[in-house]
């Protein structure tokens, strides 16, 4: 098993769309990014690639090319998710906390739990995410950006009991998985 972290922030302008979990979430400004600006899911992928010891985003995702401008952070996820399984993981789960003071993000983060879910191939109950704000204190807190912390475990196949990962099975399908085996 690898633990990993990963953190992420954005400014807040206008006249961007707000993308948090690869939901789109009705605001006044949005996050100021390359790609979609999703902080949230930044702050995920970070953790994974730190995890399996494969750098950052910044890393396989640079700021500087032109195919990742406007992209889907959600598109970018699924990319790392891709890399995890040629370096032999799995994701066990995923624990996010998104720092903002507006807006409220309660109604929105079933789906972006989902959504996570769904780019990573896992349950929706192994992805968390949480909001909190910071009572006005900070950049946050004055509504400058918003930040996103995350943190995952990652489970590695068993050594040599799989020839090559088959995605189109599920994860209790997969005789060479360290969970179904557990």
């Amino acid at each position: 098993m690898r633990i990993g972290t990963g953190y992420d922030v954005h400014r807040l302008v206008e006249g961007r769309p707000l993308i948090l979990g690869g939901v789109e979430i009705a605001h006044d400004k949005g996050l100021l990014g390359h790609s979609d600006a999703d902080v949230l899911v930044h702050a995920v992928m970070d953790a994974l690639l730190g995890a399996a010891g494969l750098g950052d985003i910044g890393l396989h995702f640079p700021d500087t090319d032109e195919e990742f401008a406007g992209i889907s952070s959600i598109v970018l996820l699924e990319r790392v998710r891709d890399l995890l399984r040629e370096e032999g993981y799995i994701v066990g789960n995923v624990d996010v906390t998104i720092v903002a003071q507006q807006p409220k993000l309660r109604p929105y983060i079933s789906r972006m739990q989902e959504n996570i879910a769904k780019a990573l191939e896992i349950d929706a109950a192994s992805v968390n995410v949480k909001a909190t704000t910071e009572e006005h204190l900070g950049f946050t807190g004055r509504e400058e950006g918003i930040s996103a912390q995350a943190v995952c475990l990652l489970e590695s196949f068993y050594e040599g009991s799989v020839p090559a990962y088959d995605s189109a099975r599920s994860c209790a399908g997969c005789a060479g998985c360290a969970r179904a085996n557990a």
